[in-house]
């Protein structure tokens, strides 16, 4: 279905159709800020995966449902989008609650965010032996697992506690459930890719339009940005390279995640910032741009369409999107003055412009 128009060579592209990608990663966040934030996934994907981490998290199968209504209740009138709800993985959860929520169609997955790793992670797991029974409940229904892959040790650099969490807690998770499907997301490293290339056919892993184009200089040019602080923190170049490649390549365990992740403004230029790049206004911009810089738009399809729901089990969407090569200057602020935010590329232009 990938059309990218009857000419040839990338720089006479002046329409990129596509079969109508999924979100296989995207917060929401609650109350005034899912009112904001939930159209724009809305407005280019047809399903996403919703993370779970509001205060309270969600962790039961009544607090599933009443998140997923109150999204559909914040998505504009006539909309075909569908949330994918997730449960948050907590030391004491019930494995019965879960294979419930699975059963039912209310979870689709559940997160492993290890405690204080990311924004509302308190209440993830301190200990991923506390949670073997919940795996090997999952792993003998089917059910994916989703992982924030990092280790929160203090003595660990920030910088390499991707790298840390997959020896002393990944690996060992796929060893002792062999038939347990993980989604590694938001990769921001080599040794994630290495990892991944090198691990069998359960082991997927979600890639953001932020990390495939900042390094980790973006935080620190010209003094602090916090609008390029995310967690997964961005890495070197090296790293942001190595991520390129790897979405670009038709790899078929590499799909889209935008982590998009919205905070007020307020809140991330303050004396703690919070982590989080609010990508969704124009996500499949700015993928389409760094798959063109890389000469692999044919490849875009794949990535953003097919190898996410191909992964999941899900059928592939019948509908198609369409972006005009037309240029696209991002406001520096959106939202309201109760929630100013910061968009990501905010300033910047951009070669693609989303159609519909």
């Amino acid at each position: 279905m990938n059309n990218v128009n009857e000419q040839q060579g990338t720089d006479s592209l002046t329409r990129l159709v596509l079969r109508q990608p999924d979100d296989w990663h995207v917060h929401f966040r609650d109350d005034a800020m899912l009112a904001f934030a939930a159209p724009y996934t809305a407005r280019q994907f047809a399903r996403a995966i919703v993370m779970p981490n509001l205060v309270p998290p969600v962790t039961t199968v009544a607090a599933g449902e009443a998140y997923r209504n109150r999204i559909m209740a914040a998505l504009p009138e006539g909309s075909a989008f569908t949330p994918l709800m997730t449960a948050y993985l907590t030391d004491e959860i019930d494995p019965n609650e879960i294979e419930t929520g699975f059963k039912n169609g209310v979870f689709t997955a559940c997160k492993l965010y290890p405690a204080g790793a990311t924004t509302n992670s308190a209440s993830g797991v301190t200990d991923v032996r506390k949670i073997w029974p919940v795996l090997e409940r999952m792993q003998d229904i089917g059910m994916l697992l989703l992982v924030h892959g990092e280790v929160v040790s203090p003595d660990i650099d920030i910088f390499d506690r991707e790298a840390v969490f997959l020896e002393r807690v990944l690996g060992p998770v796929l060893n002792d459930f062999p038939a347990l499907k993980v989604v590694l997301e938001h990769i921001t490293t080599e040794d994630s890719v290495q990892f991944v290339e090198a691990a069998g056919p359960n082991l997927g892993a979600t890639i953001t339009a932020h990390h495939l184009r900042i390094d980790r200089n973006a935080m620190f040019q010209g003094g602090l940005r916090p609008h390029a602080y995310c967690l997964p923190v961005a890495k070197r170049r090296r790293h942001r390279e190595a991520l390129r490649k790897a979405a670009t390549s038709g790899h078929p365990r590499y799909f889209l995640g935008t982590d998009s992740a919205p905070h007020p403004k307020h809140e991330k230029e303050s004396a703690c910032g919070c982590a989080g790049i609010f990508s969704a206004p124009v996500a499949l911009e700015s993928y389409a741009q760094t798959f063109e810089e890389e000469g692999a738009l044919d490849r875009l399809e794949a990535f953003a369409s097919e190898f996410g729901p191909r992964f999941y089990g899900l059928p592939l969407n019948e509908g198609t999107v369409t972006l005009n090569r037309q240029p696209q200057e991002l406001p520096e602020l959106m939202g309201s003055e109760e929630i100013p935010v910061v968009p990501f590329h905010a300033g910047e232009t951009l070669s693609w412009r989303f159609a519909g």
